[in-house]
């Protein structure tokens, strides 16, 4: 890759496109660039993810981390019109893609971020996630610690990982780290775990 997605100012030069995220129940016609994840298609982790995850909460504040040109966000906004969804990511021009989908979309109920803003709340009735895995297993880490750790009490992150990439071992290191881990799906070499936090 010779561009890292996960580069605050994406050097790439622009190569606009579009990506169609189809579900069964949602349609959306999604703006990306070069230098963003995924640019050319609806990434297969991301695909399961949104086929397999649980209904999200219907408000509160629901997060994507990472959430690249917003696929994820953008799903859970339109699902969940009461909530907030917080697209969180370093690239900026990831998090400008998100914000002219969401509008486009007519999804007044995403809020771009970066992972700094104070403006971010304290804690997440929901967290969505196809992490970024390349960034390394101690940068990975403490990107996960870190916001796990937000989680509202009984609430719940989903990560989509692929086996060949990791996931069962962060599976563990998730368990060691005292969280809940349960997969709960397992499709195309892509495993989706659920975390939760120990109950007190």
């Amino acid at each position: 890759m010779s561009e890292q997605y996960f580069a605050t100012e994406p050097s790439a030069a622009h190569r606009p496109g579009s990506v169609h995220v189809i579900l069964p129940d949602l349609h959306l016609n999604l703006e990306t660039d070069a230098g963003v994840f995924s640019a050319g298609r609806l990434d297969p982790g991301t695909r399961v993810l949104l086929d397999t995850a649980p209904p999200a909460p219907a408000g509160g504040d629901l997060l994507d981390l990472g959430s690249g040109y917003g696929p994820i966000a953008l799903t859970m906004a339109a699902r969940s019109p009461a909530a907030r969804v917080w697209a969180v990511d370093v690239n900026e021009r990831a998090l400008a893609l998100t914000a002219a989908n969401a509008s486009r979309a007519g999804l007044g109920n995403v809020t771009c971020a970066t992972p700094d803003d104070p403006g971010l709340p304290a804690r997440f009735q929901l967290i969505m996630s196809n992490p970024p895995i390349r960034i390394g297993k101690e940068a990975l880490h403490e990107l996960l610690a870190r916001w796990i750790g937000k989680l509202a009490p009984e609430a719940r992150a989903y990560l989509v990982v692929q086996r060949n990439l990791g996931s069962d071992s962060l599976a563990r290191w998730l368990t060691e780290s005292g969280l809940t881990v349960r997969r709960t799906a397992a499709r195309s070499g892509y495993r989706v775990l659920e975390v939760r936090q120990e109950s007190s």
